[in-house]
């Protein structure tokens, strides 16, 4: 197996942080594709930030806070948090 390298970016593995466990991807250059080394996940460039995009929706919203619930089917509402204020 030929020895390999990190890729041009460091990419997390999608479903090792899904888990809360940043582990970063190998890339090898004669397949092109990037590799977990804790989990197996294998995959191109275009799979990996299409699952952390996906990911993003779950730390989106990380430094909001929720103001209020609304009503029935209206968003809630969000506002920047400050840090040393509850």
């Amino acid at each position: 197996m030929a020895q390999a390298g990190k890729g041009k970016l460091n990419y997390r593995c999608p479903r090792c942080f899904m888990r809360d466990i940043d582990i970063d991807m190998f890339y090898d250059d004669s397949t092109k594709l990037y590799y977990c080394l804790r989990c197996c996940f294998t995959g191109t460039e275009e799979e990996v930030l299409a699952l952390n995009e996906q990911i993003k929706e779950k730390y989106g919203r990380l430094r909001q806070r929720v103001i209020s619930f609304g009503e029935d089917n209206e968003p809630p509402v969000f506002a920047p948090h400050i840090p040393g204020q509850q």
